[in-house]
């Protein structure tokens, strides 16, 4: 049977060339997307400050018993550098402290950013000295040489640095050569301790064992010292993630998105693939009749199909994993120019991905093949050159149920969308567009004769004879046509769709964000933040009606006592809700921001004191005990004093900023919110604030515009790699369109010439094909915005609280425009090369 598959392969090289590309394209993408995930789940970044430990030790940032994790640094107690010192093998524990700090120039207005730790974890660099002594006692530090290049300091050289939100003089003591960024800051141990983040903690442990210690023996015997800690006990490339926590933290953001796109790369493949080869097969139906009436038995015709796919699905989904994790490493690489993960993320690809990928094209490649073959394989020999004739029979039971079945999963994920938070909703749009898309593909030789008869009377009207010849094709070739108006509905509905999706969700970001925001100045600092005190000092300034921190973080809302008597062991496990956080000031917030008191005070919002959105706060008292875990991981439970309402999917939890201030990764406050007193020139106001009485050394002030600016284009640049995806996924949308056009065009090569033989001119017959191609695009184009419009209707609801996506009309144009000019552009440009032979020349040529 492999050698009679291989033989016809080639008398059918068209089709067969068009199944190739599909699947090849589809397995390379999804290649990409798992390299990606992988890559995402593995969360590898080579240590550089850390090199020389052969083991690090690190606070867990995985969220128990869950796949999410705390987006601030989870610290180590102090206590725990004792404890791993005293496992056998361990030659020495070295305690690491980072901080950010800030090298400023002279008057206080900018310098140079780097990050600070103790003299005594230079050694795991290691960090030799090229210059100068080690910082002994207050006030002294070493720099980086390439930091000292830049900020133009030098051994015995005094110097401002920024540190805890405070300016404190320096004197540089030696300069230093090592791995890792330039940006490096040693300071005395006692200083480290002293302006570390959380007092009382470090940040890891980095353990030099003793030689010839087995290494894999002391890992063990740490975490089983270390157990009644939350810890990650690391080696080799697992290091860095102790060194850099962004690689754990934006790791997941990889995770979910490659597995989004990924997903729906695979559907669009199983989609895409399905379709070609189902059209190619049906090109074949008379040469399946032939072998039905010759005798052929319906177990040998399947065999025969399935060993040609067979063939063709190898040798595409082994070329694939060639580019496929090439593919998969560039696109880690834009992800990296973006912002969305560090630059020390190290690409790891293995079997698996390779595996899934071809696997996901080569089985839904031979699943299209046995759906198509079953068909023709169960045609009586008697019916078989009438059936082949023209295809009349398209619809079962299992097709039916199939399509009914992805439409009410796509309008369960529709009535899912409108009830989701605005920020989450695209979660569940995006597999519903591809629901809609196959549920109307699974229907579409009957939808694509009910857009027929709809453009009919149209089309004629316009064209005459060559809409009437075109339109009595289509309607005696029905399931033929339906297969070339499918890829154009969903190239055209998944552009439209998942394009809109963006620009909607974007709009609602920044409308939210917009919305929220009343301060007239928003003040930073030089150094990398201020202390909380600042907020009462810039209060006192003239001119100031109010001030508010502003410190934004995540943690987790706990299950409550309620939640746990109710589960007792039965059921389903209560887990933690995720949960913005933002620390503020309870005298400004309610002047600088929008937010809405629903029940009790802000003004209570002070020590360990909770503010909850109306969403979070159901089945909650006011003066409850709220179990919560902060951004750092660490269990609070604070005092329930107000509830305010919300824009869902945009609220967030308010607690008093010395509070989140301390779980954060910097410990200081990012940003303080100002409100100017009626009549105030903001102008002259930020100049105060800022100059040389100002309440905090090194602080700078932007507007209301420039801060909504600077959120739009941080929004654009996250937005930017979701297009990058949606790009590649609508682009092989894109070529399996032209692919299957190209191939439903050529075969008609016969028909053109006994057209051309009963007297038809080139012209003529071009002018038919014209008309057929615009048949096609409308109805495609139709279908397709159906597909979109099922899709963002509801997303609209949930991000916008209206029916009409956000963004541009001239996105839709350049959308139906280029699916027009596509399918006419593939269609004639096939029809023109068909025409290019003889008459008398292809009368003869196979089939």
């Amino acid at each position: 049977m492999i050698g009679l598959a291989l033989r016809s392969l080639k008398f059918h090289k068209g089709g067969f060339i068009a199944s190739f590309i599909a699947l090849f394209f589809g397995a390379s993408i999804v290649i990409a997307c798992g390299g990606l995930l992988e890559t995402g789940v593995r969360g590898l970044a080579a240590p550089q400050r850390l090199g020389a430990a052969q083991i690090v030790v690190t606070g867990d940032q995985n969220y128990p018993e869950s796949n999410k994790v705390f987006q601030e640094r989870v610290r180590l107690d102090a206590a725990a550098v004792r404890k791993a010192a005293a496992v056998p093998g361990v030659r020495a524990a070295v305690p690491d402290v980072s901080m950010p700090v800030a090298l400023v120039l002279k008057g206080g207005k900018g310098g140079t950013t780097a990050t600070g730790h103790g003299w005594d974890s230079a050694r795991l660099g290691p960090y030799r000295l090229t210059k100068g002594g080690a910082p002994v006692g207050a006030g002294k530090l070493a720099l980086d040489s390439r930091l000292a290049a830049q900020a133009g300091a030098g051994v015995g050289d005094r110097i401002t640095l920024g540190v805890h939100g405070t300016l404190r003089p320096y004197e540089v003591t030696g300069l230093v050569d090592g791995p890792g960024e330039a940006g490096t800051v040693f300071l005395s141990d006692a200083d480290a301790a002293r302006y570390a983040p959380q007092p009382g903690k470090v940040d890891s442990i980095g353990v030099l064992t003793a030689p010839g210690t087995d290494v894999g023996q002391v890992q063990t015997a740490l975490a089983d010292a270390l157990k009644d800690t939350p810890v990650s006990v690391l080696t080799g490339d697992e290091r860095g993630r102790a060194e850099f926590p962004d690689v754990v933290t934006h790791g997941k953001n990889l995770v979910s998105m490659s597995a989004v796109f990924g997903g729906l790369a695979a559907m669009v493949t199983v989609f895409v693939v399905a379709s070609t080869l189902g059209l190619s097969i049906q090109q074949r139906q008379r040469q399946m009749a032939l072998l039905r009436a010759i005798g052929s038995t319906p177990g040998q015709v399947r065999r025969m199909i399935l060993a040609e796919t067979f063939t063709v699905a190898v040798f595409a989904t082994a070329l694939a994993c060639v580019p496929g994790p090439r593919l998969g490493n560039w696109l880690l690489g834009r992800f990296v120019d973006a912002g969305v993960v560090p630059d020390v993320v190290m690409y790891r690809a293995g079997w698996i991905p390779l595996v899934a990928g071809a696997g996901a094209a080569l089985l839904t490649a031979l699943g299209a093949a046995y759906i198509a073959a079953r068909g023709a394989a169960r045609t009586r020999p008697t019916e078989a050159l009438a059936e082949a004739a023209v295809q009349r029979r398209w619809l079962n039971w299992i097709r039916l149920l199939a399509a009914l079945l992805c439409l009410a999963g796509g309008t369960a994920l529709a009535f899912v969308t409108t009830q989701m938070d605005g920020a989450k909703a695209g979660s569940a749009a995006t597999p519903a567009a591809m629901l809609w898309a196959a549920g109307f593909g699974l229907l579409g030789p009957g939808l694509t004769k009910l857009m027929t008869a709809l453009l009919r009377w149209p089309l004629r009207a316009v064209t005459g004879f060559a809409g009437q010849l075109a339109i009595l094709n289509a309607r005696a070739r029905a399931i033929r046509l339906a297969g070339a108006v499918m890829p154009v509905m969903l190239a055209t509905g998944l552009a439209t769709a998942l394009i809109y999706l963006q620009t909607t969700q974007s709009e609602g970001a920044e409308q939210a964000f917009k919305d929220n925001l009343r301060a007239d100045l928003v003040i930073t600092s030089a150094t990398g933040g201020m202390p909380p005190s600042v907020v009462d000092r810039v209060e006192r300034q003239s001119g100031v009606a109010a001030a508010s921190a502003y410190v934004p973080s995540s943690g987790f809302l706990e299950p409550s006592k309620a939640e746990w008597a109710d589960y007792n062991g039965k059921g389903r496990k209560p887990k933690g809700t995720p949960v913005q956080i933002t620390g503020v000031s309870p005298k400004g917030i309610e002047r600088t921001t929008a937010v809405r008191v629903v029940s009790g005070s802000l003004a209570g919002l002070r020590g360990d004191t909770v503010a909850l959105p109306e969403s979070s706060a159901k089945g909650h008292a006011l003066g409850e005990r709220i179990p919560m875990r902060m951004g750092d991981g660490t269990k609070v439970e604070p005092r329930l004093v107000a509830t305010v309402g919300e824009r869902r999917g945009y609220g967030a939890v308010l607690m008093p900023a010395a509070q989140v201030t301390a779980h954060t990764t910097k410990g200081v406050v990012p940003q303080l919110l100002v409100a100017a007193a009626p009549g105030t020139d903001t102008a002259r106001l930020a100049a105060e604030l800022t100059g040389p009485g100002a309440a905090s050394p090194g602080l700078r002030a932007v507007d209301r515009s420039s801060l909504v600016t600077a959120q739009v284009k941080q929004n654009d640049t996250q937005t930017w790699v979701a297009y990058l995806l949606v790009a590649m996924v609508i682009g092989y949308a894109v070529i399996a369109l032209v692919n299957t056009l190209v191939m439903a065009t050529a075969e008609r090569r016969r028909e053109f010439t006994l057209q051309r033989l009963i007297g038809a001119t080139r012209a003529q017959v071009m002018r038919m094909m014209t008309v057929e191609a615009l048949l096609t695009a409308l109805a495609g184009i139709v279908l397709g915005l159906l597909v979109a419009a099922a899709t963002l209707v509801p997303l609209s609801y949930a991000v916008l609280e209206r029916a009409l996506p956000a963004g541009p009309p001239s996105i839709l144009i350049t959308v139906v425009a280029f699916a027009l000019v596509l399918t006419l552009g593939a269609t004639l440009l096939s029809a023109r090369m068909a025409l290019r032979t003889r008459p008398s020349a292809a009368v003869g040529t196979r089939e």
